[in-house]
C-alpha cells in the first residue's frame, strides 16, 4: 500500500498541504469557496507542526495495527479491505474521540458532518492519483511511495 512519506529536511512550513488538504476535501473544491464561504469550513487531514526551525507535516499513517481502529467503539473507523487505508464512516461516527486518544500520531482531527461530530482524518485523496497535499508541496518534502524513500 502507498504512503505519504515526509523529508522534513525540505518541509519550510508553508502550510500548502493543509491549505490544498482543505481545499480536496470541501463541497466547493475552490480556494476561496472553501475558506470563505463553506461552513462549517472543511478540515485539512494535513497537519503542519513547527518546533523552531523545524518542521514537518503530519498525516495518519495507515497503521498495519491502527489503534484507532481497535478503540472506535461503532466501527466508524475501519480499514478498506480493498486499499488498506484506514476511513472514517461519518454515518457511523458518534463523536466520543476515543480515535483521538487512541492514536500516538495525533492525526485524527475533531470535525462535523451533516450537524453531528465526527472523526476526520487523512484518506489519501480516494479520487485522485497523488493525494493533494504531496500534489501540492513546493519543495518535494512530501513523497507518496510503497516504502520510504531513501536518501
Amino acid at each position: 500500500m502507498k504512503r505519504i512519506y515526509v523529508k522534513e529536511e525540505y518541509c519550510i512550513a508553508c502550510t500548502l498541504c493543509e491549505i490544498h488538504c482543505l481545499v480536496q476535501h470541501s463541497r466547493s473544491r475552490d480556494i476561496i469557496r472553501a475558506f470563505k464561504r463553506e461552513t462549517p469550513r472543511p478540515i485539512p487531514r494535513a497537519i503542519v507542526e513547527r518546533d523552531g526551525p523545524n518542521s514537518l507535516s503530519l498525516q495518519c499513517r495507515h497503521c498495519a495495527e491502527p489503534l484507532c481502529v481497535y478503540s472506535c467503539l461503532t466501527g466508524a473507523m475501519h480499514r478498506d479491505e480493498q486499499t488498506g487505508i484506514i476511513l472514517v464512516d461519518p454515518e457511523r461516527c458518534i463523536g466520543c474521540w476515543t480515535c483521538i486518544m487512541a492514536c500516538p500520531y495525533g492525526v485524527i482531527r475533531r470535525g462535523m458532518y451533516k450537524g453531528h461530530p465526527v472523526a476526520v482524518k487523512c484518506d489519501l485523496c480516494p479520487d485522485r492519483e497523488i493525494p493533494a497535499c504531496v500534489d501540492n508541496c513546493p519543495n518535494g518534502a512530501l513523497t507518496f511511495a510503497e516504502e520510504a524513500p531513501h536518501g
